[in-house]
């Protein structure tokens, strides 16, 4: 039993980290309509600029800072000098972005090297925080999860119950219509860019601080966030949120209980969910 929920509550807490990232990922890829396969770059970039943020400074809450802003920076030039000027065209926004991730992560190993690196936690939460059955789980880990919460209700606020995230929603369904009646819809989705690369940033420092960095990290959550954001339905935070909780427990009770279907385990939740309900457990927007 102990076993268990100390299992389930690494999923969980897992699940906040993929959230993060898949957040940014299906604002840019489910409302935009725009494959960005350099996201997981853009993720791990974030994550060693806040790390060296971090060595400069000794402050986690400037690392945060400024892996977003390197991020956020990074993806809005993507966007701007290529993606963007290929809208539609998947195939050729597909093969652009995975040529974007892989100088990024070339340019990340020649400045980085190939050694593992650490964010070292704010003080006063890595502390160990005393629970029924586990006895002890670490704090740090429950804040990650407190704030992949916080992020997702801020996000479908803005979404639902703001004039921005209804102008987003009015573009993904009629760009003419908006653009008509007088909105900058290019300039409307240069600002969800920025956001969504800015959330992947900052989930790179988060991974740094409760995990590590390595070389190789960014192919990890690309394929976590294509997963999620395939389970959970395109453009959809709160599907994003569902799916991130899906795939970190599978992932998480297949490492404990079938390590030698782990793998296997997460990829069939995708055909599965692509077989039965290929728009995803939630709408978009939603």
């Amino acid at each position: 039993m102990k076993l268990f929920v100390l299992v389930t509550l690494n999923g969980l807490t897992l699940a906040g980290l993929y959230f993060l990232v898949a957040s940014g990922f299906t604002l840019i890829f489910g409302l935009l309509r725009t494959l960005n396969l350099a996201h997981g770059a853009i993720f791990l970039l974030g994550g060693y600029i806040g790390f060296s943020v971090a060595e400069v400074t000794g402050s986690w809450t400037l690392a945060l800072v400024g892996g977003s802003l390197a991020s956020a920076a990074v993806g809005t030039a993507v966007y701007l000098l290529l993606l963007g000027r290929h809208a539609g065209d998947v195939l050729q926004q597909a093969l652009l972005s995975i040529g974007v991730s892989i100088v990024l992560a070339d340019q990340i190993l020649a400045v980085w090297g190939g050694q593992t690196y650490q964010i070292d936690p704010p003080e006063g939460i890595d502390v160990l925080l005393p629970l029924p059955l586990v006895r002890a789980y670490p704090f740090l880990r429950l804040s990650m999860l407190l704030a992949a919460l916080i992020v997702g209700v801020a996000l479908w606020l803005l979404l639902n119950r703001t004039r921005f995230g209804l102008r987003i929603r009015a573009g993904v369904e009629d760009r003419q219509m908006l653009s008509a009646m007088g909105v900058d819809v290019p300039q409307l989705f240069l600002g969800v860019v920025i956001v969504g690369s800015a959330l992947a940033g900052a989930a790179g420092v988060v991974a740094a601080t409760i995990l590590s960095l390595s070389p190789g990290e960014d192919v990890h959550f690309l394929l976590a966030s294509l997963i999620v954001v395939i389970v959970g339905g395109m453009g959809s935070v709160s599907g994003a949120a569902l799916g991130a909780v899906l795939v970190a427990l599978i992932e998480q009770y297949g490492s404990v209980y079938f390590p030698t279907y782990s793998v296997v385990l997460t990829f069939l939740l995708m055909a599965v969910m692509l077989a039965l309900r290929p728009q995803g457990l939630r709408k978009v927007g939603t």
